[in-house]
């Protein structure tokens, strides 16, 4: 079991919040861009290029870094399943890992969060992003699982989670919270590669037993 980070392990909205107080624009304006980035497909920091073009993600993260108002992640940016979800899946003998596309500074916060998890990696500790193949094999390689096929992606991204996480042979649930997850769970693709859709990270457990 490898869960995503952002919308599946964590509430964003802190985080996008920051963001649009960064670049000075409202709360509210930047949501709605937000939303409208995400109802067409496109990877989110697009949404940050409508208001500032040619917007440099890496560098004005080191510059809010300096201010002060940098990377954070705390306990209260965790859904309130997460603990309980987490442990459980691990009390049933499953091996619980956390793989997200962020960066190597996130990977320290979420280890300072002590997770009951077994394993936790970022795209920035790898060297390789979602969607790619190459991804998917170093989530497989990080569990003691034998193929692709024992291991269950956890996201609530249709292209990045889901339609890749499938297409590199993974298993996948698609949880339904987060604009992406709500937006997408019920597309054809989703109902076509994820193996569930979940509200909750306690369904697990029941719908393995099942599987």
């Amino acid at each position: 079991m490898v869960f995503d980070v952002g919308e599946t392990l964590l509430d964003n909205s802190r985080e996008w919040g920051a963001w649009a107080d960064w670049i000075g624009v409202s709360r509210h304006t930047f949501s709605t861009v937000l939303g409208a980035v995400t109802a067409a497909g496109r990877d989110n920091a697009e949404t940050l290029h409508y208001f500032r073009p040619g917007f440099d993600v890496a560098h004005e993260r080191q510059l809010r870094k300096r201010a002060g108002v940098g990377e954070r992640i705390d306990s209260g940016d965790l859904y309130p399943d997460v603990r309980t979800g987490s442990a459980g899946l691990r009390k049933a003998g499953l091996w619980v890992g956390v793989a997200r596309n962020q960066t190597a500074r996130a990977a320290e916060l979420l280890r300072a969060l002590d997770l009951p998890v077994d394993g936790l990696a970022t795209s920035g500790e790898w060297g390789v992003t979602k969607p790619s193949p190459e991804f998917f094999e170093r989530v497989v390689d990080m569990t003691p699982a034998e193929a692709a096929g024992d291991v269950l992606y956890v996201g609530d991204h249709r292209d990045n989670d889901v339609v890749a996480a499938k297409a590199a042979g993974l298993r996948t649930a698609l949880i339904r919270r987060g604009p992406w997850g709500y937006l997408w769970a019920d597309d054809p693709l989703v109902r076509r590669d994820a193996d569930w859709v979940i509200d909750s990270l306690h369904e697990l457990p029941e719908l393995l037993g099942k599987a």
